[in-house]
């Protein structure tokens, strides 16, 4: 499974210079693993330097959630399960944070979002593991060294 070039880092995203906007950050979208990594879309031209520029998007939580804020009984989280089938360039979901990990970015019209995945809700459980007290890198590597097909569990708050 070929999922970026060596030489860049897991752990950063690539912006390019073509292509649209996507959620106001100016970023040219491209399909994306869960890791954050994008890769490059074939056919089009790039007019930009040999070398893509790296950057850390800020976190789009509100505030800092707590485990145990997410797993006490009657609080304003439910959970919710995905099963999310990667096509042939990931699942379409980035991952971020630590102890819990939230869902950074979901592309549009990836496999995540068509499994109704969404920003802000976080990852309790890859396909059965609690991940809850893991930092992103190694959810991330959870979901890229397991199976194509990934069970999500997230808890996401509710609407007041």
């Amino acid at each position: 499974m070929n999922l970026s070039s060596p030489s860049e880092s897991a752990s950063k995203e690539v912006k390019t210079a073509s292509g649209g906007r996507y959620g106001g950050q100016g970023v040219a979208r491209q399909r994306s693993c869960s890791d954050g990594s994008n890769y490059s879309r074939r056919g089009l031209p790039n007019n930009s330097s040999s070398s893509p520029v790296l950057y850390n998007p800020k976190s789009v939580l509100k505030r800092p959630v707590s485990t145990e804020e997410l797993q006490t009984p009657g609080g304003p989280y439910i959970k919710k399960t995905f099963t999310i089938v990667g096509d042939a360039v990931g699942w379409g979901f980035v991952v971020r944070g630590n102890r819990p990990c939230h869902i950074q970015a979901v592309e549009p019209s990836g496999p995540a979002a068509a499994a109704g995945m969404k920003v802000c809700q976080f990852v309790v459980a890859v396909n059965g593991l609690n991940v809850l007290d893991l930092d992103y890198r190694t959810v991330s590597n959870l979901i890229l060294t397991g199976p194509k097909t990934v069970v999500m569990e997230v808890m996401e708050e509710m609407d007041h």
